[in-house]
């Protein structure tokens, strides 16, 4: 009962209240609220960075993984380690670490500049910076999968003359789908409600590069509590929609 408490106090309560203030004047307020072409625009700006940088980065760590289980390399262990670089650093330093790098006066600021690429204030940055934050998931879930699978099945299908892609296609992709798809599921929730790089590197421009984030963070700046509260609620139902398809995809992948 006391973790329910806790749970109440800390997490459904100030989550209820947030759905309580943004539907206490009624429906209309709310839709008006997240119809807006800012808001509407910050809504499918999220989901485009969502839909480059989880892609991206279910790709890279199926291959990460495999190359951490399956290959000995130098420096195999510190890029293990380096995986893990985004949950230990503040994604505001992300951030201004990809100002540096891509700015106008960073590392290859002036390169850029001249062949009319620009990366900070603009999309490619945010999609820099959300592909970052969200990098380790993936590969976290998938590396204890290939360690359990072991290799025998791949070993006996390389011995029947099988490709190294054909083996990968045929027997460690379909033994490894259930970590790949958690690691997607926890990518997309991490994408989608990242702030504070994406805050650094987009510039706050509305209607250009807001995410739904930075919308929360401008409306309540401007006194419109309740387009900010209707845009979390689109966050928080965003959240829970991937909650509950977690949910079912562990059901459906639990052993009979």
């Amino acid at each position: 009962m006391g973790a329910l408490g806790y749970l109440g106090l800390i997490l459904l309560g100030p989550v209820g209240l947030v759905f309580y203030r943004t539907f206490e004047h009624g429906l209309a307020a709310a839709w008006n609220s997240v119809t807006t072409p800012d808001a509407q625009h910050a809504f499918w700006l999220t989901v485009e960075l969502v839909a480059i940088s989880v892609p991206l980065n279910t790709i890279f760590g199926i291959a990460a993984a495999t190359a951490i289980v399956r290959h000995r390399f130098p420096g195999r262990r510190l890029f293990d380690s380096l995986l893990d670089l985004p949950f230990a650093v503040s994604p505001v330093v992300v951030g201004l670490a990809i100002v540096l790098v891509y700015g106008r006066k960073g590392w290859f600021g002036t390169w850029l500049a001249d062949h009319g690429i620009q990366v900070i204030f603009s999309v490619p940055g945010m999609v820099l910076a959300t592909i970052f934050v969200s990098l380790p998931f993936v590969v976290r879930e998938v590396i204890p999968v290939l360690r359990e699978i072991g290799t025998e099945q791949e070993e006996a299908a390389t011995t029947l003359g099988a490709s190294p892609f054909t083996t990968f296609r045929r027997i460690t992709l379909p033994a490894i789908r259930w970590g790949v798809v958690y690691g997607v599921v926890l990518t997309t929730a991490r994408a989608l409600g990242e702030f504070g790089a994406v805050s650094v590197v987009s510039g706050h421009v509305a209607g250009q590069t807001e995410t739904l984030t930075l919308h929360v963070q401008d409306r309540f700046e401007a006194f419109d509590l309740t387009g900010a509260y209707a845009a979390s609620v689109v966050l928080a139902l965003l959240a829970i929609a991937t909650l509950a398809s977690m949910t079912l995809l562990r059901r459906r992948g639990a052993p009979a």
